[in-house]
């Protein structure tokens, strides 16, 4: 018999189901602003950086400008080492 706990998990999924949900959620919002970081030159990609960190120094949260920096830091690696981050790779740094 399942249990309380068990009917629960079926019917909400368990704890790290829900988690994992969220974080897909932003995976597919990362993915999404890939094209558009592709056509930036390298200057523009660094750019970028500074703007994230201009915006935390405002007072944005670390969470508002966690997608678009994801985003920028996947570009870079790709142009920089060649390798783009797995998606799973995008939840371990969440």
């Amino acid at each position: 018999m399942f249990g309380l706990r068990g009917i629960a998990a079926k019917l909400f999924g368990t704890t790290n189901d829900r988690k994992v949900a969220k974080y897909q959620a932003r995976v597919a919002e990362i993915n999404a602003l890939e094209p558009s970081l592709t056509g930036l030159s390298d200057t523009e990609l660094k750019d970028r950086t500074a703007q994230f960190r201009a915006e935390v120094a405002a007072g944005k949260s670390l969470d508002d400008v966690l997608v678009p920096a994801f985003a920028t830091v996947r570009e870079a690696a790709r142009r920089s080492i060649g390798l783009r981050h797995f998606d799973v790779q995008l939840i371990g740094g969440m």
